[in-house]
């Protein structure tokens, strides 16, 4: 490492308030989960969610719900910053979505998923739903969504820890502008 390197302090990262986070403009991923079951995992989504700008978390099912100490555990205050509401049904919580106007993709390995960089642009606001530890996203959900997007692995397991995906997607989701 450089002798001129070194780690930044926190005033030098210049980090938004939880408050004035929830009144930033331009952040219009909205994620969705669906039955996901774990508490790590639910924070550590918010925790993502916070970090990549997401504009609100959708916690369907029996996901749990904030506040919870196992969630604030790795969440650190993003259930402070990151806008959230229950939905007793995530077919429902996606057909109230794209009322309002956003295109809903459940990631999830499907026939038809496209992988994340082929995903056609589109001017509306996107909504990822995001599904449960071991059964993934519900076949009711992914038939009311507007389509599959798939991250695209070469190791031997055959899907990715749902807090870790939800890093890689909401990353490349902030990337693409516009999706």
């Amino acid at each position: 490492m450089p002798a001129t390197d070194r780690k930044l302090t926190m005033d030098e990262l210049g980090r938004v308030s939880a408050e004035d986070y929830r009144g930033l403009d331009g952040r219009s991923v909205v994620v969705v989960l669906d039955d996901v079951r774990s508490r790590h995992n639910v924070g550590s989504i918010f925790r993502t969610a916070d970090g990549f700008g997401a504009s609100r978390i959708v916690l369907c099912g029996f996901t749990p719900l904030p506040p919870h100490r196992e969630i604030e555990k790795t969440a650190l205050g993003a259930t402070q910053s990151v806008p959230w509401e229950h939905a007793p049904d995530a077919a429902e919580a996606v057909r109230t979505l794209q009322a309002e106007g956003y295109r809903v993709l459940a990631v999830e390995q499907t026939v038809e998923a496209v992988p994340i960089d082929r995903i056609p642009k589109d001017d509306r606001p996107l909504a990822l739903v995001l599904g449960n530890e071991v059964e993934g996203v519900s076949d009711a959900v992914i038939q009311v969504c507007d389509g599959c997007v798939v991250i695209p692995q070469h190791g031997s397991k055959h899907s990715l820890n749902v807090s870790v995906c939800a890093g890689v997607i909401l990353w490349w989701a902030g990337r693409v502008k516009p999706l």
